[in-house]
């Protein structure tokens, strides 16, 4: 068993996987979900329930996040029976994504607690949270990294990217830009070619094979859109909350996101058709209807 018990708060499609993981690992896992269904089989597998975030928080001196929105984090973290109201905390782990802002704001908040908070936003997936490949984002200061990379190289490959609060959140959130936007763009260029006549595994083939490959071309497209299984497990609403999170830094830190807003409209137009808990892959089915073709 690990040396001290480890908190981990949210086990639903992303956070359920991770904590396996830790569990398989040897960690001993104290673990709390409002989701009873979700909690069930790590119970089964060794992890125990505490029945609140706080008390994760008074059994740990680790407690690990991964929630969907920067409201839930906050409210988990320092709202009632949140986490600060444990007794042994001393790490709070924030694998979600939230934005620097929030994360600065939960960071000052710990501090005066004497918690020290950590960024750890990570990529790739459901896939990647089974097999341990996530990209794992870290930012916190040298003394604490010591501490906190052994458990985090469980999940994936631990990048460095800042010391300060919210650097590990900004990365994480133009990751995501860049996955969305290769989504969108993607999404009108095949289109535009099966509306051509061109079969869409061929457009599919010769773009992997040139410059227009990315990350929608290599995976989704043939995972999820051509099959029409449209099952990636992030949602519209949640790629639409990381796309308005990167842009809202981008205009605070004054950069143009001209590429960035019109991406964020073609996702408002897939959530307003698909509904907000429709697949990220659909964003493709807006494109598809105004063109009067389907890819499959």
């Amino acid at each position: 068993m690990a040396e001290h018990r480890l908190g981990f708060i949210g086990v639903g499609r992303m956070g359920s996987r991770m904590a396996r993981r830790l569990i398989e690992a040897g960690h001993d896992l104290a673990i709390y979900d409002s989701s009873a269904t979700a909690i069930q089989p790590l119970v089964e597998l060794g992890a125990t329930l505490f029945e609140s975030p706080a008390a994760v928080g008074s059994a740990c001196e680790i407690v690990m996040v991964s929630l969907p929105t920067p409201a839930v984090v906050e409210a988990v973290a320092l709202g009632p029976k949140g986490i600060a109201e444990g007794s042994r905390v001393k790490i709070f782990i924030d694998t979600s994504t939230t934005g620097s802002v929030a994360a600065q704001r939960i960071a000052r908040s710990f501090a005066a607690k004497g918690i020290l908070a950590v960024d750890a936003p990570v990529s790739g997936g459901i896939a990647g949270a089974e097999k341990g490949t996530l990209a794992v984002m870290v930012s916190c200061p040298d003394e604490i990294l010591v501490k906190v990379k052994p458990i985090l190289e469980v999940l994936g490959k631990v990048f460095v990217v800042g010391r300060e609060p919210g650097q590990g959140q900004t990365m994480k959130l133009l990751n995501n830009l860049l996955s969305a936007t290769a989504m969108a763009i993607s999404s009108e260029a095949v289109v535009m070619g099966v509306k051509a006549g061109l079969d869409p595994r061929q457009i599919i083939a010769v773009l992997n094979a040139g410059t227009g490959r990315n990350s929608a071309t290599e995976d989704k497209f043939l995972k999820a859109v051509i099959p029409r299984t449209f099952n990636l497990g992030f949602s519209l609403a949640l790629l639409s909350k990381d796309v308005r999170l990167c842009l809202k830094e981008a205009d605070v830190l004054g950069v143009p996101m001209v590429v960035g807003n019109a991406v964020r409209e073609l996702i408002s137009i897939a959530e307003a058709s698909e509904g907000p808990n429709a697949d990220m892959s659909e964003l493709v089915k807006p494109v598809e209807r105004r063109a009067g073709v389907v890819i499959k």
